[in-house]
């Protein structure tokens, strides 16, 4: 079992060098753990035990932090600034016809409505989520100057 268990742990130390994240550390972690019991002279299924409970506590108690870390240097793009806004719709939204245009920041977007009722040209309306290049909307009832939002 010791081969077995080293060609395992060098087995995900080769799959995790080969991926961006971390996908098979804690198998590694396990691995080594259950080749220090096999040299220790464990019964396989002590290894095996060994094997699991190791992998399993390493990703519970690492991942979360290592997810944290890994991810903390993702920044938002430009297009997520509008997550919220509201926008003045510029071109009905209907999506039955396949239409709709609001502005937003000065920029216009392709529009959708997440109820699937249209929105009226000249209603305002707050961007709830980009799918694609289209902008999904709901109605608001808003004045310009609560919002921030620029008509054309």
């Amino acid at each position: 079992m010791l081969y077995f268990w080293l060609a395992a742990m060098v087995i995900f130390l080769i799959i995790e060098a080969a991926t961006a994240g971390l996908a098979t550390i804690w198998f590694a972690l396990g691995a080594l753990a259950a080749l220090i019991c096999a040299l220790l002279g464990g019964q396989l299924w002590f290894q095996i035990a060994w094997f699991v409970v190791i992998s399993v506590v390493t990703l519970i108690f690492t991942r979360p932090v290592a997810k944290k870390y890994l991810n903390s240097r993702r920044s938002a793009t430009n297009a997520d600034r509008v997550l919220g806004m509201v926008c003045i719709v510029t071109e009905d939204v209907d999506n039955i016809a396949g239409t709709g245009a609001v502005n937003a920041e000065g920029k216009t977007w392709t529009a959708r409505s997440r109820s699937g009722l249209p929105i009226k040209k000249g209603s305002y309306a707050r961007a709830l989520a980009i799918e694609g290049v289209k902008l999904i909307v709901e109605p608001v009832p808003a004045p310009p100057e609560e919002t921030g939002a620029e008509e054309n």
